[in-house]
């Protein structure tokens, strides 16, 4: 009877270090899914907040309007638009007619000039003092307006602006409620 008892103890024994086995097994394999479950959580908080960011991000456009100087007679001469319609992200200055980009990204600008008949308007959209796109308005026997766009990567802290490109005294742009000169742009994307 004593060795039964023995050999019943000896069984218990051994069934209870394969449980404490099993059991430091199964702590262990939980610990290790513990850690890849909060790293994976992490990574999507990342990624969440990195979206968020992108979402917080205020929306950058810009409208504007109207000329106090028609003549634009000098080569390189800004024209500047001094009536904001629409300012989001204020990177349009109305005093001197350069929007400098608030945020890197890919934005889309877009310049409507009208001239006079008979007069001349030659300009250009300028990045960081490159022309990216050009433009010219004549018409001998009436007012007339054209368009000039482009859509360009600018990085934070570039200007874009609108110049004259001729100095003829017969650059001259006009203006009407029907005829607007106007410089729009807005971020795309970024």
């Amino acid at each position: 009877m004593v060795n039964e008892i023995k050999k019943t103890e000896d069984n218990v024994i051994s069934t209870l270090g394969d449980i404490k086995r099993a059991v430091s097994d199964f702590t262990d394999m939980f610990a290790d899914m513990k850690e890849n479950i909060s790293n994976e959580l992490l990574k999507g908080g990342d990624e969440i907040k990195r979206r968020e960011g992108k979402l917080e991000r205020p929306p950058i456009a810009f409208h504007a309007n109207y000329l106090t100087d028609l003549v634009h007679d000098t080569t390189d001469e800004i024209v500047i638009f001094t009536k904001s319609v629409i300012n989001e992200g204020t990177g349009y200055d109305t005093s001197t007619g350069i929007f400098t980009a608030p945020v890197g990204g890919l934005y889309q600008f877009s310049v409507h000039t009208c001239v006079f008949r008979g007069y001349y308007a030659f300009i250009g959209l300028v990045l960081d003092g490159k022309v990216i796109a050009g433009g010219s308005n004549y018409d001998k026997d009436s007012y007339t307006c054209s368009t000039v766009g482009a859509i360009v990567r600018v990085r934070s802290g570039e200007k874009v602006w609108v110049k004259s490109r001729s100095s003829s005294s017969n650059n001259q742009l006009y203006q009407d409620a029907m005829k607007m000169n106007t410089f729009s742009g807005v971020l795309v994307n970024n």
